[in-house]
């Protein structure tokens, strides 16, 4: 799988706060803009159900990423993150590896066990084995994809002889694994291709990453060769100090925060070009690989401001 250093990504609005609905056209053509703005990947989220009140509103996100595969020739396309267990392994092998095929070969997967026991509930799938359950759809998906047939059992899933082709396009269809206990964090280490986190500070950053090294090296794989990439919120404004309260009230009110994980308000990306391309390169002297922005409310101007102003100086610094 090819680096992700200094790559840049961007998140798109594939859910909203209710009474708001998301646009399914208009994530295409976001999709087909901040390609042409350079960014480097689109990142969508991934529900079925989310909230009750208020609730949010979402377009389902591999509907999503095949729209925008087809309006679009370079993006890499990513979930961050798809919620595996709920989804039947073999199904989400085929679609996966077809929607690779669309894209020649462009998808970047985030996936993660889930936190949300409503929505397990509702599709039948028990919460609390979601761990296992994630480990055995891993390497359902991993055989399909790269094996010439299949056998095994896997739980419900009897497998018995499946030819599945064609394969996706890459060799190795990445997977970065989402989520912040240790359990998850050996995961990302031993079985996924590295980690993918949202909201965190550097020193957050910092304490999981270590961890996540150190699993590598337990079993015996080469730390250096996971990735990583970081969610994180900006706000591009006049000063920090300026647009503090209004990115704020906006975290407030549309984004989750568990109480038991590292993900804050504080990894917030605030203030003028200068400021935030300093809380950046912060992020980047960690060992953050690839950052995907959550621009304020999605606003195409901070869409467009960030593709400018700031990556320009971040590419700049490449090493």
């Amino acid at each position: 799988m090819a680096g992700l250093h200094r790559t840049y990504g961007v998140a798109a609005r594939n859910f909203t706060a209710f009474p708001q609905m998301p646009d399914a056209r208009g994530l295409v053509e976001y999709g087909a803009k901040v390609e042409e703005l350079g960014y480097d990947s689109l990142w969508v989220w991934d529900h079925v159900l989310l909230g009750v009140e208020p609730n949010f509103p979402i377009i389902e996100s591999l509907t999503v990423l095949t729209g925008v595969a087809a309006r679009t020739s370079r993006i890499k396309l990513g979930t961050g993150i798809l919620v595996l267990p709920l989804r039947n392994p073999v199904l989400l092998a085929k679609q996966l590896a077809s929607m690779d095929q669309l894209s020649n070969g462009r998808l970047l997967m985030g996936m993660a066990s889930g936190w949300y026991k409503r929505e397990f509930d509702a599709m039948g799938v028990p919460f609390e084995r979601r761990g296992k359950i994630m480990d055995a759809n891993l390497e359902i998906l991993r055989k399909l994809w790269t094996e010439a047939s299949v056998t095994g059992e896997w739980g419900p899933h009897k497998v018995s002889k499946a030819v599945m082709y064609p394969k996706p396009v890459q060799a190795h269809l990445p997977i970065l694994i989402g989520g912040y206990v240790d359990r998850v964090l050996k995961r990302a280490a031993t079985v996924g291709d590295g980690w993918l986190t949202y909201f965190y500070t550097p020193e957050a950053f910092t304490k999981s990453w270590t961890k996540i090294r150190a699993f590598a090296e337990e079993a015996g794989r080469d730390p250096e060769s996971l990735k990583n990439a970081t969610q994180l919120p900006i706000m591009v404004g006049t000063s920090r100090a300026a647009i503090q309260d209004v990115m704020m009230d906006w975290l407030n009110k549309e984004w989750d925060f568990p109480a038991n994980s590292d993900c804050s308000r504080e990894s917030a990306i605030m203030g003028t070009v200068d400021e935030c391309v300093e809380q950046l390169e912060a992020q980047h002297a960690v060992g953050v690989q690839k950052i995907i922005f959550v621009p304020y409310k999605y606003e195409m101007e901070q869409v467009e401001t960030i593709a400018r102003e700031i990556l320009p100086r971040l590419r700049g610094s490449r090493a």
